[in-house]
């Protein structure tokens, strides 16, 4: 029998934040594949986005806090193949100079593995880890090219460069969101993360720039959790569709989000992990390396 990850995903209600609450349900990877997700303190019902085909939860809540329970089983299947389909939207649109620079790299490189390691530490170069009040691509209608210094990006905004980068290049490229526990903090963690899973010439990778920078390094290697812990994830994609709740162009779909008038707001979280007959941080870790 297969071993059995649960993470449990605590809303905390302050005050009105917002009339529903909007979550991913989970999805498969090499690693794990979704085998259960609950909620308790709220009723929920499934809604699909248009552009992937994935499902997500609105959850209308109770007094108190609510609860998800996702449950996943340390079994390999793939990712969606809807992950590296390439989509217009303004998170994933490139810049004229941005599709310029992405192909000169990839033309400089001996081959296509090779083009996409350079492209990725190229983008590695251009940012510092932090979480700046405004983001780079702030009211932009593209992503643009990041040419002067260095900017200050979460992992959500690294990965909307190099994701811009890698399909301007002609590579497929996908967006992963979900939860990281490192083995510090024994099978806890404050919100989502995220990371980019490229495919080229039957090769799938993982790439986490924001990880390896939060280490203190731009040498960038493929490969899942260069920061020792684990992770599953939970959705995946930029400028989501969710017409049957009014919601358009939703950036990603990572952690619970609360939902008023069509508009999101963050949510206060407590996130835990624990397996089946074993610790959360002697859990194996997910790698491609």
């Amino acid at each position: 029998m297969s071993e059995t990850i649960t993470v449990s995903v605590t809303v905390h209600r302050d005050a009105d934040e917002g009339e529903a609450l909007l979550a991913p349900v989970g999805i498969a990877t090499p690693y794990q594949t979704p085998t259960g997700f609950a909620v308790e303190g709220g009723a929920v019902s499934l809604i699909g986005e248009m552009t992937t085909g994935q499902m997500a939860a609105l959850i209308v809540p109770g007094d108190g806090p609510v609860t998800l329970t996702y449950r996943f089983a340390q079994h390999a299947d793939q990712y969606p193949e809807t992950l590296f389909r390439p989509r217009e939207t303004r998170f994933t649109r490139a810049a004229v100079d941005l599709v310029s620079d992405a192909r000169r790299i990839a033309d400089n490189a001996r081959d296509g593995h090779a083009a996409i390691a350079a492209i990725v530490n190229d983008t590695a170069e251009k940012f510092t880890y932090g979480h700046p009040a405004t983001r780079f691509n702030d009211g932009l209608d593209a992503i643009p090219h990041l040419s002067c210094g260095l900017t200050e990006g979460s992992c959500v905004d690294i990965n909307t460069y190099l994701i811009a980068a890698l399909r301007s290049a002609g590579f497929e490229a996908g967006y992963v969101t979900g939860y990281f526990f490192p083995t510090e903090k024994q099978g806890c963690c404050d919100d989502m993360h995220c990371w980019v899973v490229t495919r080229h010439a039957g090769v799938v990778l993982e790439w986490d720039i924001a990880h390896h920078l939060k280490m203190g390094t731009r040498d960038i290697c493929c490969g899942l959790n260069p920061k020792p812990g684990s992770r599953v994830a939970v959705a995946h994609s930029m400028g989501l569709d969710l017409p049957e709740i009014g919601v358009a162009g939703l950036k990603l779909l990572g952690e619970p989000t609360w939902l008023q008038d069509g508009r999101t707001a963050p949510t206060r979280l407590t996130i835990r992990m624990a397996a089946q007959g074993v610790a959360p941080y002697s859990l194996p870790r997910n790698s491609a390396a």
